[in-house]
């Protein structure tokens, strides 16, 4: 379940330093002109994949929207299958409250790109789809007891980092305000999950 886990968050991985050489890029380009990064183009079509890619460093809004609902699903789906096999209530509720909250905001970032007119688009070399599975099917295969509920609410607390970590460069990347705006407002939600999937954690022990 280890190698699982740690395939799982590559994508993630991937996506934030995507975005960090971005924002490398943009620093550069700062120091080398004096002038400050130009803003975004309200005018600019959300759709134009083409143009937000030369604007994001390689991430377009359409490889974001897609980052995030891959992510959404993911963790929805794991929570609904927490609430069937955590033994622990805590546990249970948390999977309630990963099914019922990342499956309201999977739903926010459809309508939202169905509004802009963006089609969802992996970048290039995502796995996210068959790693989402790996993990599924390991976490299906174990039997229920203490040991199912610390290995999902350990992978949930570093999953929620690292898709807190991704959403942030995702921010700095998105060249549409409302999906700036939409990551903005899942921000607290995801602190939010992450702080008590720790405090589950720390209640489970080691």
């Amino acid at each position: 379940m280890h190698s699982a886990r740690v395939a799982a968050l590559a994508v993630l991985t991937v996506a934030a330093a995507a975005c960090a050489k971005k924002e490398n890029a943009a620093d550069t380009a700062r120091a080398d002109t004096g002038m400050a990064a130009a803003p975004a183009n309200p005018a600019m079509p959300s759709g134009d994949t083409t143009a937000n890619a030369s604007a994001a460093g390689g991430l377009t809004d359409a490889n974001i929207v897609y980052i995030l609902d891959q992510a959404n699903m993911a963790d929805s789906a794991r929570g609904k299958l927490a609430e069937t096999k955590a033994t622990s209530s805590d546990v249970k509720a948390f999977g309630r409250l990963m099914a019922g909250e990342h499956h309201s905001l999977r739903a926010q970032g459809q309508q939202l790109a169905k509004k802009l007119n963006v089609t969802p688009q992996a970048p290039a070399g995502d796995q996210s789809e068959a790693q989402a599975k790996a993990e599924m099917d390991s976490l299906d295969a174990m039997a229920k007891g203490k040991s199912w509920d610390k290995a999902y609410m350990d992978y949930e607390v570093t999953y929620h980092q690292a898709v807190i970590e991704t959403a942030t460069k995702a921010l700095g990347a998105a060249q549409n305000q409302e999906l700036k705006a939409l990551i903005q407002k899942a921000a607290p939600i995801l602190q939010h999950h992450l702080d008590r999937a720790k405090e589950i954690q720390g209640k489970l022990g080691s």
